[in-house]
């Protein structure tokens, strides 16, 4: 039986995690730019997802849909491909594929449009080999405890945190020359993600550094930090074992009145305590920030531009537009416009180089480099 995977861009880490997950199963994937025989297997985000389903309904072959968009949409989803993958597919995929080549019962987490059985399992990471050869990051953590109403995180991946054993994490980083992490955040390594606790990641640390002529980023892309965690012993870590110069620290709003009503569980101080603890240590601080939420203030804006205006002359801004996505409690909101003084604000931060992101297009979340 041939295995194909249909290559979108925005996917990559997807194809990364089942491609490794698929050939130790035994399944090899062929990369193609259109489905084909025998089994195409699509991973679509809530964004850009829309511009397949055409595509999938008139495929001359088997089709198979998983990715953050399938989970929180897959009652609309089993009219359109013949199976929906619903939650992680690390298991699952697999699982299914030998079901469609045997001919036997669909494993739990798949729905169809003739029957649904929820997913019996949980992804344990270190049985699986992160994202192999195409990524050069090691996935260390997974969900999240925060309820935040814009994010998929907790929704797809549980808000109890799993995380990767060290001994895993360090036998994965002797395949790259630098080390870099995907987690929500990256300081939470080890703890339950609520209450900060620096002994776990600072074992990971002084492990990976044992390893020669390695180079280690953490709290940069792919992950960031937040802000509650980011203190003085733990930027003092970073200081001490890693190569990075900036970290990247989710802030969301500039408005603690905004921080409450989306569920960050954090407030505006320690986000200035995190931009602190950065800055004197020599680190600078890259501020994740949202605008546009479907009821925030004029006044709540305006408070977040001026946290980018003051971030600006310490560090950079990431400027996100908020988009609603499927299966959160804000995914039947609508992105606010944004007043004149925002605009130009922001404007005024990308021309000089402090701010990047695409603020003013909610359809587009995938951002132009900071520098390392």
């Amino acid at each position: 039986m041939r295995i194909c995977w249909r290559t979108i861009p925005s996917q990559r880490n997807s194809m990364a995690c089942l491609h490794v997950a698929c050939e130790r199963a035994g399944y090899h994937l062929n990369f193609v730019t259109r489905p084909e025989e025998d089994v195409t297997l699509y991973s679509l985000n809530s964004i850009t997802g829309h511009l397949y389903i055409e595509e999938i309904q008139n495929a001359d072959a088997i089709t198979l849909i998983g990715g953050p968009h399938a989970s929180a949409r897959w009652k609309d989803l089993v009219s359109v491909a013949d199976y929906v993958v619903v939650g992680e597919g690390e298991y699952t995929v697999p699982r299914l594929l030998e079901s469609i080549e045997k001919n036997m019962p669909l494993p739990p987490g798949v729905a169809t449009s003739s029957s649904y059985k929820p997913v019996d399992h949980t992804v344990y990471l270190d049985g699986n080999p992160s994202f192999g050869e195409y990524k050069g990051y090691i996935e260390i953590s997974r969900g999240c405890p925060y309820g935040c109403t814009y994010c998929q995180t907790p929704r797809i991946f549980g808000r109890c945190m799993r995380h990767r054993s060290i001994s895993s994490i360090v036998n994965l980083a002797k395949s790259f020359r630098d080390i870099r992490f995907l987690s929500p955040n990256a300081l939470a390594y080890g703890t339950d993600g609520i209450h900060p606790d620096i002994r776990h990641i600072s074992s990971l640390l002084k492990e990976l550094a044992k390893l020669p002529e390695k180079k280690i980023f953490l709290g940069t892309f792919p992950g960031e930090i937040r802000p509650e965690f980011v203190t003085e012993d733990a930027i003092a870590l970073i200081s001490r074992y890693c190569s990075n110069t900036k970290v990247h620290i989710g802030a969301q709003s500039g408005a603690d009145s905004t921080l409450k009503k989306i569920h960050r569980g954090h407030s505006l101080t320690k986000v200035w305590d995190a931009i602190y603890a950065c800055t004197d240590v020599g680190l600078t601080p890259i501020v994740d920030i949202i605008v546009g939420f479907p009821d925030e203030t004029d006044e709540e804006l305006l408070e977040t531009v001026s946290l980018c205006h003051e971030v600006s002359k310490i560090g950079y801004v990431h400027a996100h537009r908020f988009f609603p996505l499927p299966g959160t409690p804000l995914e039947r909101g609508t992105s606010r416009d944004l007043i004149p003084e925002v605009v130009s604000t922001l404007g005024s931060l990308a021309l000089s180089g402090r701010l990047t992101g695409s603020w003013n297009n909610p359809e587009i979340r995938f951002f132009s480099k900071i520098p390392k």
